[in-house]
């Protein structure tokens, strides 16, 4: 798949891995933004992007409860639109007709008020579905080490990409495909394997700098 030029002024916010242990306790509360700044955060729909593993679902979730934001689920919808899995999907139709049915899913949940929304691994590497959420979501790119990825995904054997084969060897491959697309998202993230509500936090952060940036007097008159 042909990727376009990355964006060339992405905003980026790494942070040392292992700052946080994995299995640190959720606690969605943590994040949880004061009055006065939630609607600015909640004016737009945000799509987080990545590669599987990274956390865009659990990181969503907590994400969307600490903006008081309903959460949407990419390949939920789609499998539910389509009433069968993503790997049924995958072998029955092939990738070319899941791309697009994936594409007319994102489409119609972008019709929908603002929401935090977890995108398939895939969906921000194709054109049409990118230049769809970079026109009307804020988008986040979630990056993490190969290896932490494998370690995750190595816990499932539902994904169709995986299916038999060295999840290093995949990631790494998906890894050059997609990473050129990734970086054309509005914001990057690396987690490392910082916990999904340090990471919220890392979010909320890189959303407020962003949104400083293009209105310093916060919308103010």
């Amino acid at each position: 798949m042909t990727a376009a030029d990355p964006d060339p002024t992405p905003i980026s916010t790494p942070i040392s891995t292992g700052a946080f242990a994995e299995t640190e306790a959720p606690d969605p509360a943590a994040a949880a933004v004061p009055p006065d700044d939630a609607p600015r955060l909640r004016a737009r729909t945000i799509a987080l992007v990545g590669l599987m593993g990274v956390g865009k679902t659990s990181v969503g979730k907590r994400l969307a409860a600490a903006l008081g934001l309903p959460f949407r689920d990419a390949d939920e919808a789609i499998e539910k639109a389509a009433g069968r899995t993503i790997s049924e999907i995958f072998t029955d139709r092939g990738e070319a007709e899941f791309r697009a049915g994936e594409r007319r899913v994102i489409a119609r949940l972008l019709d929908e008020p603002p929401h935090v929304l977890a995108t398939g691994g895939g969906a921000f590497a194709q054109p049409e579905t990118r230049a769809l959420l970079k026109a009307r979501a804020i988008t986040i790119w979630l990056r993490a080490d190969i290896a932490v990825l494998a370690r995750r995904v190595g816990r499932k054997d539902t994904r169709p990409l995986l299916s038999g084969k060295d999840p290093v060897a995949v990631l790494t491959a998906l890894a050059e495909a997609r990473y050129p697309a990734y970086a054309e998202a509005d914001l990057t993230i690396d987690t490392g394997e910082t916990s999904h509500p340090a990471t919220v936090e890392l979010v909320i952060s890189a959303l407020r700098r962003r949104l400083d940036l293009q209105d310093p007097d916060g919308g103010a008159t």
